[in-house]
């Protein structure tokens, strides 16, 4: 089978589950999944077609963030690449610390789930909207009144979920130290230079060799990721144009 043939069998069942989630951006980067985990392209595609089974899950997902006011949002612009990591890496303990809505989370929790072990632990400190309706100043991470973070995931993956409540600078540290690994770590809180700097040191210590350290919105961050991948003597990888980048630990 050819490599464009292979692209071919696995878009159909990717299509599904992004047209389901609601959001185009989720169509999957397999280039930086290849940059990510040094695994074939013809791996990371068998992987990828295990997501055709979702779709009941992406439209949980996306009527959630229909209540929710959030017509044209699905939080975090790479799900499908979040599960296939974790089945690619056979990540056991999964750090993540900004939830939202949960998308990122249902994704983890989905691939902890196929390879049947393992445990997230999220760290989230919420921004509450004021009023029924998300105001034109407000943030979209923002949760609806009545809610909590990872509002939009679905009740069956909540199980054994380690979803704490709180400040990062407080929580972080403690949750590492409890914790003899970290197989893949996920930056999408509070986007600043020190913030970013924060969370990659207190994480840096229980990182192992191919453990996964990525950062969303790295245009208000800096140099923040790149002079920690260079410590590490790691290569940044960049998803497509976007501000989601990532690196596999050497």
């Amino acid at each position: 089978m050819s490599a464009s043939s292979g692209s071919t069998r696995h878009r159909a069942p990717t299509d599904r589950v992004v047209r389901a989630l609601g959001d185009r951006r989720a169509v999957p980067n397999i280039a930086w999944l290849e940059a990510l985990t040094g695994r074939p392209r013809r791996e990371i595609e068998r992987v990828l077609r295990e997501c055709g089974a979702f779709v009941s899950v992406e439209q949980s997902i996306r009527a959630a963030h229909l209540r929710g006011g959030r017509r044209f949002y699905a939080q975090f612009r790479a799900p499908l690449e979040l599960y296939a990591l974790v089945r690619l890496t056979g990540a056991r303990e999964i750090v993540e610390t900004g939830v939202s809505s949960g998308v990122s989370s249902a994704h983890f929790l989905l691939g902890l789930r196929r390879n049947r072990r393992g445990r997230l632990h999220s760290i989230d400190q919420p921004m509450v909207q004021r009023s029924t309706r998300l105001a034109p100043d407000e943030s979209v991470v923002a949760v609806p009144p009545g809610a909590t973070s990872g509002w939009a995931v679905p009740a069956p993956l909540r199980r054994g979920w380690d979803l704490r409540i709180g400040r990062s600078e407080r929580l972080l540290p403690r949750l590492v130290a409890e914790l003899d690994r970290i197989d893949l770590f996920l930056h999408d809180s509070r986007h600043t230079p020190a913030h970013l700097r924060f969370e990659l040191d207190t994480v840096r210590p229980k990182l192992r060799s191919g453990s996964i350290v990525l950062a969303d919105n790295t245009t208000t961050t800096g140099r923040a990721f790149e002079r920690f991948a260079d410590r590490l003597g790691a290569r940044v990888a960049r998803r497509g144009r976007s501000d989601l980048v990532g690196l596999r630990v050497p």
